[in-house]
């Protein structure tokens, strides 16, 4: 069994309010899972407006699969408008 981590955060500019950013930040964590079936969660800065940090969770026995998944997750929130990654941390563990 392999399991594939990724940490990346999320820069939302124009929010003025925790509730603004909730939404954003539920939106994509949904979205991601019903999409690429994986886990996801918010895991740091909960309480800023403008910072989210989600990590996220593949397993799977196949290390190219893993990280092709997790391409296809950094590609599809790139493409999202609401706002833009900024360090991305990705992991394989077997």
């Amino acid at each position: 069994m392999l399991v594939g981590v990724m940490k990346a955060q999320m820069y939302m500019q124009g929010i003025t309010s925790l509730k603004d950013k909730r939404h954003i930040v539920k939106s994509v964590i949904g979205r991601l899972q019903s999409r690429f079936n994986i886990s996801v969660s918010e895991v740091e800065h909960q309480d800023s407006k403008t910072l989210a940090v989600i990590g996220i969770a593949v397993v799977s026995n196949d290390a190219v699969f893993i990280d092709q998944q997790l391409d296809s997750i950094l590609d599809f929130m790139r493409n999202d408008g609401r706002f833009y990654l900024g360090s991305v941390e990705r992991e394989v563990f077997s």
